[in-house]
C-alpha cells in the first residue's frame, strides 16, 4: 500500500483481458476449441478459470499435463496461431465501455499509464493496436519480459520503473484476486474492476482494494488522487520573488 498520508497516484498500470478488453468470451471459446483439438473436453467454466494465467500453466491445467508436455506446447502454439482470427478480428468492439475516454482523461490529469499482462508482449501490443488504444498507454510489460509472472510483483514493478514513478505512488487495475495480491505485494494501490473474472466478494476480500463497477469508476478513483498542478504555482511564486 502507499505510504501513510500520501494521497497521490501518479501512475496507473493496467491488466488487459477483463480490465481494458472484453476478450473473455472469445478467449474462453478459443481455449475450449484448442483443448478439444488435443482430445480434451473442457467446459466454458473451466476455460474461464484459466484465463489470466500464463499459457503454460493455463493449458497444463486444462489438459491435465505438465507444462513441458508436448501436447501442452502444441496447444499453446495452436492458440497463438488462432488468436488473430478468433479474437483480434473483433477490433474496437472488444473495448469495455468508457475505456478510450477514460484513458484519455487520466492522461489529461497527468497520470502516467502502462499495461502489465500475462500475455506475451507481442500479443498484448497487437490487441491494444487493433482496439485503437495503443497510443494512450506507455510501456507494455508482457509475461515474456519477466522471470516471474503474476502474482509475483516483478512485472508491475518493472512497469512503474519504466514510467519513472515509485510503486507507492502507483495503482494497479485488474479483475482477479491475483492482480490485487500482486498490487499489495508491490505496495501499489489495488484497484479492482468487478466486470471481469473475479467476483465482488473475492476481490473485496483483499485488504485495501478499491472496488469499481465500471471504467468510469476507475477513472474517478485514480483522478481523485492525481498529482496537484504545482508547476504553475511554483512558476508564479518564482515570478513574485523576482
Amino acid at each position: 500500500m502507499r505510504s501513510a498520508g500520501v494521497e497521490t497516484i501518479r501512475a496507473a498500470v493496467f491488466d488487459l483481458d477483463g480490465t481494458l478488453a472484453n476478450t473473455l468470451p472469445a478467449i474462453s471459446k478459443l481455449l475450449v476449441k484448442v483443448a478439444s483439438e488435443q482430445g480434451c473436453s473442457v467446459t466454458a467454466r473451466q476455460a474461464a478459470a484459466a484465463i489470466g494465467k500464463p499459457p503454460g500453466p493455463a493449458f497444463g491445467r486444462l489438459l491435465g499435463r505438465p507444462e513441458e508436455d508436448g501436447r501442452v506446447q502444441a496447444a499453446i502454439s495452436r492458440y497463438r496461431e488462432l488468436f488473430a482470427y478468433e479474437v483480434l478480428c473483433q477490433g474496437p468492439a472488444l473495448l469495455f465501455p468508457g475505456v478510450t475516454a477514460g484513458l484519455s482523461a487520466l492522461r489529461a490529469h497527468g497520470v502516467e499509464l502502462a499495461v502489465a499482462t500475462s500475455k506475451t508482449t507481442r500479443s498484448a501490443e497487437a490487441l491494444l493496436d487493433v482496439m485503437g488504444i495503443r497510443d494512450l498507454v506507455g510501456p507494455v510489460i508482457g509475461q515474456d519480459m519477466v522471470r516471474r509472472g503474476k502474482p509475483h510483483p516483478e512485472m508491475v514493478l518493472r512497469a512503474a520503473g519504466r514510467l519513472g514513478v515509485p510503486a507507492w505512488q502507483s495503482a494497479y487495475v485488474g479483475d482477479t484476486v491475483g492482480d490485487m495480491r500482486m498490487a499489495v505485494t508491490a505496495r501499489m494501490e489495488p484497484v479492482a474492476v468487478t466486470y471481469g473474472i473475479g467476483t465482488f466478494g473475492e476481490l473485496a476480500a483483499v485488504a485495501g482494494t478499491r472496488m469499481c463497477s465500471s471504467f468510469k469508476d476507475v477513472v474517478s478513483v485514480i483522478a481523485a488522487a492525481r498529482p496537484r498542478p504545482t508547476a504553475a504555482v511554483t512558476v508564479g511564486a518564482q515570478q513574485r520573488r523576482r
